[in-house]
């Protein structure tokens, strides 16, 4: 049985090396798009590999996060970090108080051990501490991650953030109700 650990991220530990056994590979086959104001599923085949300027880039995001007061979460098997999240400080929205969920992955190894559901709980245990309403998610459009959002009560979002849509346009735009 691995030794499974969950703890908040410092800053002097988010480095690249952190990420030397988390592995950010998915096949993607089919994506939810909106169309026409109706949710469809497409074909839409690539494979999402990072390799390390995505890992680079990944380590100042997190960083900055920190610096900015938001929450870094990681989860560690055996001393090496499989998952990770993280909650902005920053609040989004105008009517509605979003903590923006800004990323949370789970190494290809590691899926649907319950890593993806337990880091994402402690996001929303974060935006609550945070004074947040709702948990913001510009989520990764594939079947899958859709499914996963779905399946921890996870709705299309009332209130678009115009930069994420901007950001990445394909994601889908969800919120999750604290509390």
């Amino acid at each position: 049985m691995q030794k499974r650990e969950l703890r908040q991220l410092k800053e002097e530990e988010l480095a690249p090396q952190l990420f030397a056994y988390f592995d950010r590979f998915q096949p993607v086959e089919r994506c939810w798009r909106k169309i026409d104001g109706n949710w469809i599923i497409k074909d839409v085949p690539f494979t999402e590999r990072w390799g390390e300027a995505e890992y680079l880039e990944l380590t100042e995001c997190l960083m900055r996060t920190v610096k900015t007061g938001g929450f870094v979460w990681g989860v560690f098997l055996d001393g090496k970090l499989k998952g990770f999240t993280s909650v902005e400080a920053d609040l989004l929205g105008g009517k509605c108080r979003y903590a923006d969920l800004s990323c949370i992955h789970v190494s290809a190894d590691c899926r649907g051990e319950g890593l993806g559901r337990l880091l994402f709980l402690k996001a929303a245990e974060s935006a609550v501490e945070l004074g947040a309403e709702k948990l913001y998610i510009s989520a990764h459009s594939s079947v899958e991650s859709q499914a996963f959002y779905r399946s921890m009560g996870c709705a299309e979002a009332e209130e678009y953030n115009a930069r994420h849509v901007e950001l990445e346009p394909c994601d889908c735009q969800l919120e999750y109700l604290l509390g």
